[in-house]
């Protein structure tokens, strides 16, 4: 699976690769691979980048078009 949604959140809020892999404590290839889809996404990076992005895991997952986090 390919991770577009995180490409396109990055994007849109003109953040670098090295900057979100520096705020997931990782290193910029591993955040590549992330968007590319090379590696599967860990749990812990989803909720991280849930909380960065204040968006739901749904979300970014690509399960839900609506960004919002239920509540």
């Amino acid at each position: 699976m390919r991770y577009k949604r995180i490409r396109d959140l990055r994007e849109d809020r003109d953040k670098t690769q090295r900057e979100l892999a520096a705020a997931l404590n990782c290193s910029q290839q591993v955040y590549s691979n992330y968007e590319l889809g090379q590696r599967d996404v860990p749990t812990d990076i989803l909720i991280k980048l849930s909380n960065y992005y204040n968006v739901s895991v749904d979300y970014i997952l690509g399960i839900s078009n609506n960004p919002k986090i239920s509540k």
